[in-house]
């Protein structure tokens, strides 16, 4: 499933959004603001004329930030711009200035990092664009695997590999409403479902007053499909198997099961990091270092061969 989708921001002028959403448009991510506080000039005017439209929204902020505590701030900024609005895309931190890249891949998977998570603190679904090149130069797998990622190329084809939400891939489209040219993307992911049946971005939590529909697929069948990776890892995979309508629970207790009983063990490989085999196995990287404190002292080292317990 894909569904098209636009960015703005101030440089768009006056945007027409019944135009946008009748010529096929699905989404917009908007420009909350960049730097320490800066709010875009158009922003209050773009979400409600969205949301007017019957577009799904979500938003971004383009990062100057030189210092984790910089991008800390950046995002206090940005929940502040957002307080009280609803979203049913993800919160996005842009990170493209070529001074952040030039300081490498620790600093900018640190910065994303302190942006996203101060995000999630506020109850926002958090994630980050940036370009094709950066993400493959700059940025940990640990952090590409964390968040959701918004990915830039503007090519006819998206050639990353790795997991990806929504890929920006023109710069200079044309969309009825909108004066000029406007970023496009592709939405691979429904973000709708998953925010508000999560309670993220300022939806409450969805409690349905329905019996729920029986599932298609039995807990049986469901936790084969999560071994073989179709569900996707960690919050993710909660988030996904929830907005199918299935008990998270009880499918993950079934996968459990299926890998061994009680207690489960993992023996580190090559390239494996501790966030990672958190999220194959439904858990989190504190609980395994509780279950292994003896071993893993910093949960930043691992080493291959090390069989932990992850379960």
């Amino acid at each position: 499933m894909s569904v098209k989708g636009i960015d703005v921001s101030v440089w768009q002028g006056n945007i027409d959004f019944n135009r946008v959403k009748s010529a096929g448009i699905d989404f917009v991510i908007i420009r909350a603001g960049y730097g320490n506080g800066n709010k875009d000039k158009c922003f209050e005017e773009n979400y409600r004329g969205a949301k007017s439209a019957g577009l799904h929204v979500g938003a971004y902020w383009y990062s100057y930030a030189s210092t984790i505590d910089g991008a800390k701030q950046e995002a206090q900024a940005f929940a502040n711009v957002l307080s009280g609005k609803q979203l049913d895309y993800p919160v996005y931190f842009d990170i493209e200035e070529k001074l952040q890249l030039s300081l490498g891949r620790d600093f900018c998977s640190n910065i994303i990092t302190a942006f996203c998570t101060e995000m999630e603190k506020h109850g926002y679904y958090a994630g980050f664009y940036t370009s094709l090149s950066a993400l493959n130069s700059i940025v940990s797998d640990a952090v590409k695997n964390r968040f959701t990622l918004w990915v830039a190329q503007w090519a006819g084809k998206c050639s990353y590999s790795g997991k990806y939400g929504i890929w920006q891939f023109s710069s200079e489209s044309n969309v009825a409403g909108i004066n000029g040219h406007v970023d496009m993307d592709y939405s691979y992911i429904d973000f709708p479902a998953i925010i508000k049946n999560g309670g993220f971005n300022g939806y409450n939590k969805a409690h349905s007053t329905n019996a729920p529909a029986t599932p298609k697929k039995s807990v049986d069948e469901l936790a084969s499909e999560v071994i073989a990776g179709k569900w996707g890892d960690g919050t993710d995979r909660k988030n996904r198997l929830s907005a199918a309508g299935y008990d998270y629970n009880a499918v993950q207790s079934k996968v459990n099961e299926k890998l061994g009983g009680s207690a489960i063990y993992y023996t580190v490989r090559n390239g494996d990091t501790l966030s990672a085999i958190a999220r194959k196995y439904g858990t989190t990287v504190f609980a395994i270092q509780k279950l292994n404190a003896a071993l893993i002292k910093n949960v930043n080292l691992i080493q291959v061969g090390w069989k932990i317990r992850v379960k």
